[in-house]
């Protein structure tokens, strides 16, 4: 079983970046798909940003594109998110997720899940 752990979250202002991290250990993680999305207070959990694990493939919300850049370190068993440009909007609880499944946009298609970390964006 693969456990997932998020890093690098924070409070940044409007405009400046972030850089999260998904930490991936247990077994490996190359037949897998890792997924970020978000959750803001009061709303539903939305899809951001996935990879596949062995080609690199990606893919983006649009309120994600041109901002956002997912990528994965195979070495070191991690999914970074930076995240450029940010906007309040952005402000959101971040979370990393596995499929087995490439293209999956759905939360409920991912069943291993990271505790998540907090993004504060201020205007």
């Amino acid at each position: 079983q693969v456990q997932l752990v998020e890093s690098g979250g924070g409070l940044v202002q409007a405009g400046g970046s972030l850089r999260l991290s998904c930490a991936a250990s247990g077994r490996t993680f190359s037949s897998y798909a890792m997924g970020w999305f978000r959750q803001a207070p009061g709303k539903e959990r939305e899809f951001v940003s996935a990879i596949a694990w062995t080609s690199g493939s990606t893919y983006y919300a649009d309120s994600a594109k041109g901002r956002f850049t997912i990528s994965r370190d195979n070495a070191k068993n991690t999914g970074p998110l930076q995240m450029n440009s940010l906007k309040p909007e952005d402000t959101a609880v971040y979370y990393c997720a596995a499929t087995a499944f490439w293209g999956q946009t759905d939360p409920n298609e991912y069943d291993i899940w990271g505790q998540g970390t907090q993004v504060t964006v201020s205007s």
